[in-house]
C-alpha cells in the first residue's frame, strides 16, 4: 500500500511518533508531511500543495490524544463530524477511510503493544474512537494517536509502538485481505471509546470503518449516507451496539433508516468476539 504520514510541528505527540518512525527505517518512498498548523484544522491537504502525495492511497495522521482523565492510551479512528464542526472539518461531513486499513492497523497496534509493553513505564489502553473532529480531506485517511497528557506525548517507547504500527502498512496487500475474508461494516451506537467495536475489530471477521456514537443520535439519513459512501469498501452489514442506542424509539428509528436503504444489520451482542 502506498501511504503517507502527516503531522503538525505544533503537536508534540505527532512529532515524537515521526521521530521514532524515522529511527526505525529509512523509507524515502513514504512521504512525511509536516503541517504548519494544528492537525485537525489543516483543511488544505492536497496534491497541489503537497506534490509528494500524488499516487498515495492512504494518509495517516500522527497526533496527540487528549482526555480529561488523562489516561494513557494508544488510539485509532477515522476523522469527520456527524453534527457540528467545533474541532475542524465541516458540519455533517466525514472523511473517506478504509474499513480494512483500520482493522489491520488496530490489530497491529494491539500486537505491537503486547510485544513491547514491558518496555513501558505505565500501562496503556488500546482503543478505537468513534469518528470525530477534522480535518476534512479528499484523501482516504485515519488518525493514530498517543495520549492522553504531556507525559505520554513525550513517551518515546510508546511513540515507537505507534511508529511500528504505521510502518507495518508496508506489509498490507490485497492478498492478505482476501485470505481473511473480512466483512466491511459501519458501527452505530455506544460510547466514545467503543468497547464493543474494539472487541469486534480485534477478534471477529468484521472490519469497522466509521462509527456513529450514541451521543450523536438520533441518526439521520445524511449520517448513514456519509458513513457508507465514505467507506472505500462496499458496506455489507451495519453493526448496532443495541444497549448503546438509547431507548426503544431511538433503536426503531435506526432500524427504519437502515431498512429504507436496504442495508443488513446485526446487533454487536450477536457477533462472536
Amino acid at each position: 500500500m502506498r501511504f503517507a504520514i502527516a503531522y503538525s510541528k505544533l503537536n508534540s505527540a505527532g512529532t515524537n511518533i515521526v521521530e521514532q518512525f524515522r529511527g526505525l527505517a529509512y523509507a524515502p518512498q513514504i512521504p512525511i508531511i509536516e503541517l504548519p498548523k494544528d492537525t485537525i484544522f489543516s483543511e488544505d491537504i492536497s496534491e497541489k500543495k503537497y506534490p509528494e502525495l500524488r499516487n498515495i492511497d492512504f494518509l495517516i495522521f500522527a497526533s496527540t490524544h487528549k482526555s480529561e482523565k488523562g489516561n494513557p492510551s494508544l488510539s485509532l479512528h477515522a476523522p469527520g463530524n456527524w453534527r457540528n464542526a467545533d474541532l475542524g472539518g465541516k458540519p455533517g461531513k466525514v472523511c473517506k477511510t478504509s474499513s480494512y486499513v483500520l482493522k489491520y492497523l488496530f490489530q497491529e497496534l494491539n500486537k505491537n503493544y503486547q510485544e513491547n509493553k514491558d518496555k513501558l513505564s505505565e500501562e496503556y489502553s488500546i482503543t478505537l474512537e468513534v469518528t470525530h473532529h477534522g480535518p476534512l480531506t479528499q484523501m482516504p485517511c485515519c488518525f493514530i494517536e498517543l495520549g492522553s497528557s504531556p507525559k505520554q506525548w513525550d513517551d518515546k517507547d510508546a511513540a515507537k509502538i505507534v511508529a511500528r504500527t504505521i510502518l507495518s502498512l508496508q506489509n498490507y496487500d490485497s492478498n492478505f485481505i482476501a485470505s481473511h475474508q473480512w466483512i466491511p461494516t459501519i458501527g452505530i451506537g455506544g460510547p466514545h471509546y467503543a468497547p464493543n467495536f474494539n472487541k469486534i475489530q480485534l477478534n471477529s471477521n468484521y472490519a469497522v470503518s466509521h462509527i456513529i456514537p450514541e451521543y450523536c443520535l438520533p441518526i439521520g439519513e445524511n449520517m448513514l449516507t456519509e458513513a457508507e459512501q465514505k467507506t472505500l469498501e462496499q458496506v455489507k452489514e451495519v453493526l448496532i451496539d443495541w444497549k448503546g442506542c438509547g431507548n426503544s424509539e431511538s433503536r426503531q428509528s435506526i432500524i427504519n433508516t437502515l431498512e429504507k436503504y436496504g442495508l443488513k444489520y446485526k446487533r454487536t451482542d450477536k457477533v462472536e468476539k
